[in-house]
């Protein structure tokens, strides 16, 4: 884990780099401090431990691959960010192309979302944005997160509204504790809620649950 000097000009970037692929982390420490202004001060290589990066950096930037090992993922870690370290933006950085993720991850409160396979320039783009307070989108997800909002509205199935409840918070990020804590339940009815969502939906992974989140447009408000 690299150390930061205390002497770093204010206009410096830092960044820590959260993915669990070595050789991926070792090319964007080439990568990001080609640039100048840019230092990375630490590396993760799971969710938890770029959390824990966080909270002792406080960087400017936290780039972060949504699929990682451990408890947690990298969807769950993107509020978890944004309550230890306001000022630290999240960029996404992820295989993922699917446009559900993408606006999943925008509205768990990423401010960056860029694909591996077209890295280089847009995740330099990214970094500079997001540490400014913008925000940057990966261009060619554009267009399919707007068809996205052409999707029917609300939630079929036979769902609850304490269903619906669940299941938005759910895609938001949330663990069972942290839901079971804002709907003052206890931790067993929370998995009981979702077991029930997942069998009326007929979808078991958060993935899928997120996806159908986003297409009801449960996280718009």
């Amino acid at each position: 884990m690299a150390t930061v000097d205390s002497s770093l000009a204010e206009e410096t970037i830092t960044i820590v780099v959260a993915d669990d692929h070595h050789v991926v982390r070792s090319g964007l420490r080439l990568l990001l401090e080609g640039e100048d202004g840019f230092v990375i001060v630490a590396e993760a290589a799971d969710a938890e431990s770029a959390l824990r990066c966080v909270l002792g950096y406080k960087p400017s930037v936290i780039v972060l691959d949504l699929n990682m090992p451990g408890d947690i993922t990298g969807l769950d870690a993107i509020p978890q960010v944004s309550e230890r370290s306001p000022r630290t933006g999240v960029v996404v950085l992820t295989m993922q192309e699917d446009p559900s993720f993408a606006r999943a991850a925008l509205q768990a409160g990423a401010r960056g979302y860029v694909l591996k396979d077209s890295a280089e320039a847009e995740l330099i783009e990214a970094v500079r944005r997001v540490a400014a307070g913008d925000t940057y989108l990966a261009p060619r997800l554009g267009a399919a997160l707007a068809t996205l909002s052409t999707m029917p509205k609300g939630p079929p199935d036979d769902l609850t509204q304490r269903e619906v409840g669940v299941l938005r918070l759910l895609a938001l990020g949330h663990t069972n504790a942290e839901i079971g804590a804002q709907l003052h339940v206890s931790i067993r009815t929370v998995e009981s809620h979702r077991a029930h969502i997942q069998q009326k939906l007929q979808r078991s992974t958060r993935a899928e649950l997120v996806r159908y989140a986003l297409d009801r447009h449960l996280l718009d408000d």
